[in-house]
């Protein structure tokens, strides 16, 4: 147990110099901690009493990271109300599906013209498809964005990436793995999830007044011990349902959202997303060796300049299609750039059914470069958005096309 502590105790003080860093060059913490946790881990050396490796204390590292994922989703979900993402449902599906088809597309022909096999390429496939939702939440709260009228779209395209998820894992590990995967399994896995998401929206219409009273605690204490509980619970049983517990915690943020206690539950969960958030990104680089990146450097950065191309695409047509500007839409295709948690389980899928060695370290160091890109991509979408206007002069023909219109 003192190995224990004592290890936890020199990754917070790595955290805690990573976040100093950031905050002089007055950038996002994200990368630094990313980086800060590659520079460790089991590749170093121990130096006398600091066991850099964190032999002792990895797993409980990691546990703490995935307690900092559900409170940035379930963080994120308080930011937004239910009424407005299902007066967005059509917008939401559209841009969903147009995000998907595209990424989706894109990482299968990427695959296949980089010779991997039908197994792999289906693998690969999805490591290029699916962004990660604790990057994207970490941004907009960052950078204050959560009332950016592009957000709503952002999270809505999170939780439709999730119904793809849960239906895409159930097959491939079936096909991987040897596991059934029907057609019956596959429509179960999809039912499942939208009947999962349908039941919050429907409590948070409809159980607000009922949530209102159950929650009228006067102690700070007891409050925030039921909040915790609730999201835990929440959070662990989605995941018994095969539905990400972070999709749950998320839910669960957006029924909070209704109720009169949003403004008190935001106040008290800030400094626990921060913490354990910051812990989250620290063990993502702590489980990601660098001596094995090299040799995947090239096929890496071929599926970063896919993925940014994809998904700025799909991002503009999915805004465009959803009336939102071209900056607004310019955004929500940088901002959802950032891959992570759930390339990292396709490729150690892959390496549980025996496919190729090289999807690992490929994996690892693609999500990498865009967890660096995508905080990056976001904080200057506006600088981007200023180049490609100054080619499409998207805002000089929205003037002429409103002027024509009012005459």
């Amino acid at each position: 147990m003192d190995h224990l502590i004592f290890e936890v105790g020199t990754a917070l003080v790595i955290v805690a110099f990573a976040a100093w860093v950031a905050n002089k060059l007055n950038f996002t913490i994200i990368p630094f901690l990313i980086i800060f946790g590659m520079a460790v881990g089991p590749h170093m050396p121990q130096l006398g009493i600091f066991d850099l490796t964190f032999g002792h204390s990895a797993d409980f590292i990691t546990s703490l990271g995935r307690i900092g994922v559900l409170f940035l989703l379930f963080y994120l979900g308080l930011e937004f109300s239910i009424g407005k993402l299902i007066k967005s449902g059509k917008a939401i599906a559209i841009g969903g599906s147009i995000y998907i088809l595209i990424n989706f597309g894109l990482g299968l022909l990427y695959g296949y013209l980089a010779g991997f096999s039908f197994l792999e390429i289906l693998i690969v496939a999805g490591i290029i498809t699916i962004s990660s939702s604790a990057i994207v939440a970490k941004v907009l709260v960052d950078l204050k964005r959560t009332a950016n009228p592009e957000t709503e779209l952002i999270l809505g395209i999170i939780m439709f990436e999730d119904i793809f998820l849960a239906v895409y894992l159930s097959v491939i590990s079936g096909m991987i793995l040897g596991e059934a995967a029907s057609l019956t399994s596959m429509l179960l896995s999809t039912g499942k999830a939208l009947g999962y998401m349908l039941l919050f929206f429907i409590i948070a219409r409809k159980a607000t007044p009922f949530l209102n009273r159950v929650f009228d605690i006067k102690s700070n204490e007891i409050f925030i011990i039921v909040i915790f509980a609730t999201l835990f619970f929440v959070a662990g049983f989605s995941e018994t349902i095969h539905v990400a517990e972070a999709i749950g915690a998320l839910l669960l943020g957006l029924v909070f959202s209704e109720t009169k206690h949003r403004d008190r539950i935001e106040h008290l969960v800030v400094p626990f997303r921060d913490f354990f958030g910051a812990i989250f990104f620290f063990s993502f680089g702590l489980s990601i060796d660098p001596l094995t990146l090299g040799d995947a450097a090239w096929l890496a950065i071929g599926a970063v300049i896919v993925t940014i191309i994809g998904n700025f695409t799909a991002g503009m047509i999915a805004g465009r299609r959803g009336g939102l500007s071209h900056k607004g839409s310019t955004r929500i295709g940088l901002t959802i750039v950032s891959r992570g948690e759930f390339s990292i389980i396709l490729a150690n899928l892959a390496i549980a059914g025996g496919l190729s060695a090289m999807i690992q370290p490929f994996a690892a160091l693609y999500v990498l470069i865009l967890a660096i890109l995508g905080p990056l991509l976001t904080k200057n979408s506006g600088a981007v958005f200023n180049v490609l206007n100054k080619v499409f002069r998207w805002q000089e023909r929205a003037a002429k096309k409103e002027s024509s219109q009012s005459n």
